[in-house]
């Protein structure tokens, strides 16, 4: 997950491997261009997204990929996997091997996926400092009550991990179909919390990501771009 800054010498320095003092001498003379502005500065800061060209040479020129998935059932949410297809294989994208995975879903579940080069973008989705909510549509196998949403809103301590869960937000559509809403991921979570009530989960579809749902004209296993409107989605 790329997000390192690094200054404009000890960038160059790096790249073409010379004394980072003689950097000095490059921007006197003109020949570096940061953005398609000449460079003045050593200090200046360099992001992961900057252009920068040194005389006719590009030494990074990488652009900022955000993409949606329709995560299908049977695929792994990972870059590579020895026994399983993975959302990575899916892509048709010419940066796909360039993309980590904005958080997993399980391989039994479906839903949005987001897959990006941002790291700091990704970061702002998943830390749970930044209480961003994810919306959940459950199958069960036994009948729901009420009393699964008090217990929801509760938070239920795992014992294996030493925690208590943040409260979620549980809403029941229909006897067998809920929807889930937390602002954490922990491991299997709502498997583990309907598992309380001895009530298996059939279907797991996550639906949303803060403000971004998924596109429903999609079908599982296809992508796309998001809007610029749609990466502001926390």
């Amino acid at each position: 997950m790329h997000s390192k800054r690094s200054r404009l010498d000890r960038f160059i320095s790096t790249r073409i491997g010379i004394n980072r003092r003689d950097v000095r001498l490059i921007l006197a003379q003109g020949r570096l261009r940061v953005n398609g502005v000449a460079a003045v500065s050593i200090n200046q800061p360099i992001d992961q997204f900057d252009q920068v060209i040194l005389d006719e040479q590009v030494l990074q020129d990488r652009q900022p990929v955000y993409l949606m998935m329709y995560k299908p059932v049977g695929v792994v949410s990972a870059t590579r996997d020895h026994k399983h297809p993975t959302v990575i294989d899916l892509l048709d994208h010419p940066c796909r091997g360039d993309l980590h995975i904005v958080g997993r879903l399980d391989f039994n579940t479906s839903g949005l996926l987001l897959l990006s080069n941002d790291g700091r973008w990704s970061r702002q989705l998943t830390s749970p400092e930044q209480k961003v909510p994810k919306l959940y549509r459950v199958t069960l196998a036994k009948p729901l009550s009420t009393e699964y949403i008090t217990a929801f809103a509760e938070g239920m301590y795992f014992p294996f991990e030493g925690i208590t869960t943040r409260p979620a937000k549980l809403t029941i559509i229909n006897d067998y179909v809920a929807e889930v809403t937390l602002i954490e991921g922990r491991y299997h979570q709502i498997k583990r919390m309907f598992g309380r009530f001895r009530n298996p989960v059939l279907k797991l579809h996550r639906v949303s990501i803060g403000s971004l749902c998924l596109d429903e004209q999609m079908l599982p296993g296809q992508s796309r771009e998001l809007s610029i409107s749609e990466r502001a989605c926390n």
